[in-house]
């Protein structure tokens, strides 16, 4: 089974006869907020009476506290090191752009 994901290039680095490519996993993730979070924390270990009870006074609680965005997705990170030579067969991307990669057991 193989798995095809886009990669992010973060740093490139030349010196002269190789070149040392920094990848980051290109995921678009929507912030959510650390408010949002806890809601859904408390929201799963309530029974549905206690809940509708409960919410109300947890949402004012929570209505003073600053709104904190977070990401919640760790991303994978590649070095690679290649000959220059290949790299410029490959079209010399630079920082920025993506690269597809086809990761695979064999």
């Amino acid at each position: 089974m193989s798995e095809v994901i886009h990669y992010q290039i973060q740093q490139l680095v030349d010196n002269g006869q190789t070149v040392q490519l920094s990848l980051v996993e290109d995921v678009q993730t929507e912030p959510m907020s650390q408010k949002q979070l806890m809601l859904d924390a408390i929201n799963n270990k309530l029974d549905p009476e206690l809940r509708e009870q409960i919410t109300p006074f947890i949402e004012a609680i929570l209505q003073s506290q600053p709104t904190v965005a977070i990401k919640s997705y760790a991303q994978t990170a590649i070095t690679i090191i290649m000959p220059k030579r290949r790299y410029e067969r490959m079209g010399s991307p630079s920082v920025g752009q993506k690269l597809e990669i086809n990761i695979k057991k064999v």
